[in-house]
């Protein structure tokens, strides 16, 4: 029997995951390559079927969240939500953590799932027993208080980076990553290296550019990538297993599973 027909006999197929993606494109093609890598598959069809939308020319969400430009990115997002809908998308995942200051502007707009990098971070931050975390996020992220708001919930602390801190990550995301150039991660570690020493257990790289680093680049067991949390959440939500996270992540999907088949 053929591989085609063996996937044409599965039942159940699993949902369509819509991608919101061009924020910028590096990230959402390193999140593609995170849904492949992590799912367990022994042929093509066991993977997530999956839409990119790739829309590069969103206005920036930095600069519109600080009062930098009055270009609107919303219009822009909610389009190509719409359009991933259309094409047969049951649920979205945007590997932004800035565009989701307009969360919740996307979701009135659309009738199917939008995943929530965010609260899928603060969630983990939660299971792990983190009491206090620093987030490495552009400027516009910090600004909104995204990570904040939901970290609250859990009575996490957000310990703020300094406004020299913040002005070296924002030039390694907008000027090195986003830009081809290599990171400088003598800079990158020395940031983080600081809020360790001020009382951070964890630091959440909440910007998918930063992801990149992670992915090139070996870091401390205290580092926790919110792109990887939003793919754990895409392919578990796509009816998939995933495999080869870290083994917190693999320890905290084991957990919700347990949650899950216990009706709560």
């Amino acid at each position: 029997m053929y591989q085609n027909e063996i996937c044409s006999e599965q039942k159940g197929a699993p949902r369509l995951l819509g991608i919101l993606g061009g924020l910028g494109p590096m990230a959402s093609v390193y999140f593609c390559e995170m849904l492949i890598s992590h799912t367990r598959a022994l042929r093509d069809c066991d993977h997530i079927n999956f839409l990119l939308s790739s829309r590069a020319d969103t206005p920036d969400r930095s600069s519109f969240i600080l009062g930098q430009s009055s270009d609107d990115p919303t219009g822009a997002m909610i389009e190509e939500a719409l359009r991933l809908e259309r094409a047969g998308a049951e649920v979205i995942a945007i590997p932004c953590n800035t565009a989701h200051y307009f969360y919740d502007s996307i979701c009135n707009e659309v009738s199917i799932p939008v995943l929530n990098i965010i609260r899928e971070t603060a969630k983990y931050c939660k299971s792990v027993g983190a009491a206090r975390i620093a987030v490495l996020a552009t400027e516009g992220t910090a600004a909104s208080g995204a990570y904040q708001k939901f970290l609250d919930e859990y009575n996490i602390e957000v310990l703020p980076l300094t406004p020299d801190e913040q002005s070296v990550i924002t030039h390694i995301i907008f000027d090195q990553i986003k830009s081809g150039a290599a990171p400088d991660l003598m800079s990158f570690l020395r940031v983080s290296n600081s809020l360790i020493a001020r009382g951070a257990q964890m630091i959440i790289l909440g910007c998918t550019e930063l992801s990149l680093i992670k992915k090139q680049n070996p870091l401390p067991e205290y580092f926790t990538d919110s792109l990887e949390l939003l793919a754990l959440s895409a392919i578990v939500e796509c009816g998939k297993e995933p495999i080869d996270f870290d083994e917190p992540l693999m320890k905290f999907y084991g957990e919700a599973m347990k949650t899950r088949r216990k009706g709560c």
